[in-house]
């Protein structure tokens, strides 16, 4: 395909993660001569600091629980004198070598993608001087002043950190330093109860360490479905984990032998290792934003509307700096979009309403479309059905004891409004709810469509006819 405009137009991207590189991708393939700004490494914190490293972290985990479920599937591991292993061993140093090593071989691919397409990738730290320029620090020491018809600001976010608990990257980390770990934690205290605390307390319980978690609501991932928090929490007590529920941290020191971990009633928690995952921050301070008049919001991200356009004309943004959704997928569907729109291309705005979203925990929990609180509220009017998953004879087959499907449709209609899935793999099985739910198909049309039999999709087809509208 070639330009949408006349002549060439020169874009400029500061920032390499999710929505930098897909909107170079979708620049570059609409004629424009595009320039990407990054000074950490192509992929940006998603491929090399947290999401591909994380989940190839869990992924570890799961496949030591493999070992669990083998038991009750009569399947015994013995050593080579006959005797039977009861329990398998995660050497921490390789793990973390694997993970670093996928990241940037992601990181790799990524930058190869890039320059097969001609976008021009610079090494350094970019801001903006006016609306049509970015003065670059190089890696190297050097500056350069790169002029661009438009600009996507896509700086990503964070660690959020606190005086009170500051990290050394030794014993107090964030989740950014994990991958530093030569050792597996004796115990490891997790601050925070949201998506990143949850996914990396089970991953290090699974791996094998002893593990406490710090919730300072009443139960582990307070924004989700309550349903789906409720089985994720028991699972955790069930396979060993302290949850501290209603309990804040005042402070995190460290000691000669670990941390301290003190909260606001007074307790003191000893461990040898804290992971604070309290949330991040907008990188958009020190890039002259407030000097070209780019808004922000009271929190500090890039003020945008559904196109991605900030309020100066001609510069865009896209990704955690934006706070839309702290979604790889949202920060690469905003930079497209961005350039889609810039650039004169057919454009929607964003469709936030079809994000499907997924907590990598063991089992997984998986949304898409309304919520059980818009629902519990009276915002949206809506039949429910939750089937759990130990009735499914796939999950009977594959050891699965927990987990459910649930169901949202509108009341008279029956149009499919959103759904959650828990459940192992569940991120591959929203997709179907999702394409539901984007293209307004109703119950009867899902449930009418063939599933294979045995499969846990059968349960998302049974939910579906459950909520079949007979008057």
């Amino acid at each position: 395909m070639g330009s949408v405009n006349s002549r060439a137009t020169s874009v400029c991207i500061l920032g390499g993660g999710p929505g930098g590189y897909e909107a170079a991708l979708v620049a570059a393939h609409l004629g424009a001569s595009v320039t990407l700004v990054e000074r950490d490494g192509l992929g940006g914190a998603a491929v090399l600091t947290d999401c591909v490293p994380s989940k190839a972290l869990i992924s570890t985990a799961d496949y030591l629980s493999e070992f669990e479920t083998a038991h009750d599937l009569g399947v015994h591991l013995t050593d080579h004198e006959g005797d039977e292993v009861t329990k398998a061993e995660a050497e921490l140093a390789e793990v973390n070598a694997r993970v670093l090593a996928l990241a940037e071989a992601q990181s790799t691919d990524i930058g190869t993608r890039l320059r097969e397409v001609g976008v021009r990738v610079v090494d350094g730290w970019g801001r903006l001087a006016s609306a049509t320029q970015v003065e670059v620090t190089l890696a190297d020491g050097g500056q350069e002043l790169i002029g661009a018809d438009i600009i996507l600001l896509a700086t990503g976010a964070t660690p959020r950190v606190m005086d009170s608990a500051r990290p050394d990257g030794e014993r107090i980390l964030t989740w950014q330093q994990i991958y530093g770990l030569e050792r597996l934690p004796e115990h490891l205290v997790v601050v925070g109860s949201g998506v990143t605390g949850a996914e990396l307390a089970q991953a290090y319980l699974g791996l094998g360490a002893q593990v406490t978690l710090v919730s300072s609501r009443d139960h582990v991932l307070p924004g989700e479905d309550p349903d789906a928090a409720r089985v994720i929490e028991e699972v955790f007590t069930r396979r060993g984990m302290t949850v501290l529920s209603r309990s804040r941290m005042a402070a995190v020191e460290r000691t000669e032998t670990g941390v301290v971990v003190a909260l606001e009633d007074g307790r003191r928690v000893e461990a040898s290792h804290a992971l604070l995952a309290v949330g991040s921050v907008p990188l958009t301070s020190g890039i002259g934003l407030e000097e070209c008049g780019v808004a922000l919001t009271a929190s500090g991200h890039i003020a945008v509307d559904r196109v991605s356009r900030t309020s100066v004309r001609g510069v865009y943004a896209a990704g955690d700096c934006t706070g839309v959704l702290p979604l790889a997928s949202v920060a690469a569907a905003q930079g497209r979009t961005a350039m889609a729109h810039a650039l004169g291309d057919a454009v929607s705005p964003l469709p936030l309403h079809y994000v499907s979203a997924n907590i990598f925990t063991d089992p997984e929990i998986a949304t898409v479309g309304v919520s059980q609180k818009d629902i519990d509220s009276g915002k949206v009017r809506a039949d429910v059905i939750s089937l759990p998953l130990s009735r499914n004879p796939r999950a009977k087959m594959m050891g699965i004891a927990d987990g459910f499907v649930k169901l949202f449709a509108h009341r008279g209609s029956g149009l499919v409004l959103g759904g959650v899935v828990v459940a192992p793999r569940a991120s591959e099985l929203i997709f179907p709810v999702t394409l539901a739910v984007q293209h307004r198909l109703n119950v009867d049309q899902v449930a009418s469509t063939f599933t294979v039999y045995p499969s846990l999709t059968g349960s998302i087809a049974e939910a579906a006819r459950r909520l079949h509208v007979t008057d």
